[in-house]
């Protein structure tokens, strides 16, 4: 790359330099007079210098400007009329090369030029070709060298089970071919970011010993119109030259939106490398033994050719991993690090939920970083706590300066969420509690769910409810007056409010209906027709329906802080003096009101 890149800048140099050599020559051309001229300057005594050079004679007058005149090849009396007129003259031998030399002057900017447009386009095309737009290069692996296998892959055990089949049939063809049965042309994996869609796809191409293919959705997409079309083509002949093989492309969605969608739709490059995308999964021969896998975190924008029966025929979820299953990521992970011996890895994993393999995985990387800093020989249990609270809520702000007053406000508002958190028979246990800022945070209150739970009764929503309405109810209740802190509470409460009334369809007013547009972003061209589902009366009826919600869990927070003044002043003593509570001190503070 340095080298190619000296080429350019001395190819440059040159030229520039025979760009000025040739104005200069130029110019002196355009000094040009006639023989006759030249004669007649001569006689009337204005020469004074004179340079022969066969025909051409380069001359300078007294009022020193330089001409240029042709002599006729007959002129014998030259020397004489120089001679009589006081004309210094001298006489220069031409060099043999002068037509060669010509000719290189007048090419050889032309040639430097297509030789920096030559370099150019081998460094746009990797360095090994010239006009390769129509081609592309993508990471390939051969089946010697896959060394993923479904070991790899942890927690996400319903999503492998879907690919055992793709397997066998890449080892086994003829176990489905004697049965009559078709192997899905391809296979479209569907999750959140980090769920591990590509590693499932290099654990199939390494359970199976083929070769893998892997590209992007962006590699296929180009200024130039065509190129995309041509490089599916290109990636579909490598491996139809390599089956049995998988060739795998990675955010799809790049390419494979709705077409039509957009402003103002049309035909565009996208499109026609969607098409011929089509075209080449549909012209698969039945068995040919080349399998499409695609991942992408945004089905919805796909367009319905690409999902349909012969083409991408299977759909896999990748979803979330329960605890079991980040338990068993967090052991694949932990075998790269060297752990306490006492550390329970089980509840690493409760206290992680909502984290995806690729959140696992940071999680170890943190966890192993603090303890090296702090010289440990070995992770606690202490070291992870840190790392998901430094991913969940940032780094702990130890520069910020509170003013006592602000500390005490902090305190409390922490303290009237612990207080309901511990209260409440229906939320999750109590973690902790901690007025130490991290990120955006003043402080935090954590719970950990009890077990895995997929399903949200009203009532641990209304509760949940007064919990976030804790820490503002103890603000009012102490100093009468309100802070900001309780922004991302309110925010909270409000929205788990309006989904009560228009997803859940727990408002009695308002009945067991589905009221809320798609929560998922705007697909431009697609969702900026879509029409309300709600009347405008109706739309009154659910703002009134999520205030009365949100007001009566203010009621309810405020009802408990009064009803345990004394323990709230307690536990926001505490946290003033310890900065963070566990769940278990929390309670201990609590109990303390009956003694």
């Amino acid at each position: 790359m340095k080298n190619q890149r000296n080429i350019v800048i001395i190819a440059g140099l040159l030229l520039f330099g025979l760009f000025i050599y040739q104005n200069s020559q130029m110019s002196k051309s355009l000094n040009q007079i006639p023989f006759s001229d030249f004669v007649t300057l001569v006689k009337e005594k204005k020469v004074s210098v004179a340079t022969i050079e066969e025909e051409k004679i380069t001359f300078i007058t007294i009022s020193q400007d330089e001409f240029i005149t042709i002599m006729p090849k007959i002129y014998p009396g030259l020397t004489n009329l120089l001679y009589d007129n006081n004309v210094k003259f001298k006489v220069v031998e031409s060099s043999s090369n002068g037509l060669l030399f010509n000719i290189l002057i007048q090419w050889l900017p032309m040639i430097v030029l297509v030789v920096i447009w030559i370099v150019f386009m081998r460094q746009m095309q990797g360095g090994n070709r010239i006009m390769g737009f129509g081609q592309i290069k993508p990471k390939k692996q051969s089946k010697e060298s896959s060394t993923v296998t479904f070991d790899d892959v942890a927690g996400i055990d319903e999503a492998k089970y879907e690919l055992v089949e793709i397997v066998e049939f890449l080892k086994n063809p003829k176990k489905f071919q004697n049965l009559g049965g078709k192997v899905p042309h391809g296979v479209l994996l569907c999750g959140q970011p980090g769920t591990g869609k590509t590693l499932l796809a290099r654990a199939v191409a390494g359970e199976a010993k083929v070769s893998f293919f892997k590209v992007s959705g962006s590699d296929f997409v180009e200024m130039f119109v065509g190129v995309g079309a041509s490089r599916v083509r290109d990636i579909f002949k490598q491996a139809r030259s390599q089956p049995p093989c998988i060739i795998f492309i990675d955010e799809i969605d790049a390419v494979g939106r709705h077409r039509g969608s957009g402003l103002g739709g049309g035909n565009d490059e996208r499109e026609q490398t969607l098409n011929q995308i089509l075209v080449e999964m549909d012209g698969f021969q039945v068995n040919s033994g080349i399998i499409v896998i695609a991942a992408t975190n945004r089905p919805d924008t796909l367009d319905p050719a690409l999902t349909r029966p012969g083409r991408f025929d299977r759909t896999v979820i990748v979803n979330l991993p329960d605890k079991n299953g980040r338990k068993k990521i967090l052991e694949v992970h932990a075998k790269k690090v060297k752990l306490h011996p006492d550390i329970s890895l089980e509840s690493i994993a409760s206290s992680t939920q909502g984290f995806t393999g690729a959140d696992l995985q940071n999680l170890v990387n943190e966890a192993a970083l603090l303890a090296g800093r702090k010289a440990k020989d070995s992770l606690t249990e202490i070291d992870f706590e840190e790392a998901r609270d430094k991913i969940l809520l940032g780094t702990e702000r130890k520069s910020l300066t509170m003013s006592d007053k602000e500390l005490e406000a902090t305190a409390y508002h922490e303290a009237g969420h612990a207080l309901i958190a511990a209260l409440s028979e229906q939320l999750d246990v109590l973690h902790k509690v901690t007025i130490i800022p991290r990120g955006r945070t003043l402080g935090v209150t954590m719970l950990l769910p009890k077990d895995n739970q997929s399903l949200l009764t009203k009532g641990k929503l209304t509760a949940m409810l007064a919990m976030l309405m804790g820490g503002r109810a103890a603000e009012e209740t102490i100093y009468n007056h309100f802070t900001t802190g309780a922004h991302n509470d309110l925010e909270r409460a409000t929205e788990y409010s309006h989904r009560m009334v228009c997803n859940w369809g727990m408002s009695k007013k308002i009945g067991p209906f589905y009221l809320s547009n798609s929560n998922n972003d705007v697909f431009l061209g697609r969702d900026m027709v879509k029409q309300k589902k709600m009347s405008q009366k109706t739309a009154l009826l659910v703002d009134k329906e999520v205030k009365m919600i949100v007001n009566k869990s203010y009621k309810t927070a405020l009802k408990i802080i009064k009803n345990n003044l004394s323990t709230l002043h307690r536990l926001a003593k505490s946290l003033l003096k310890e900065e963070t509570l566990s769940g278990e001190e929390v309670l201990a503070i609590i109990k303390q009101k009956s003694t």
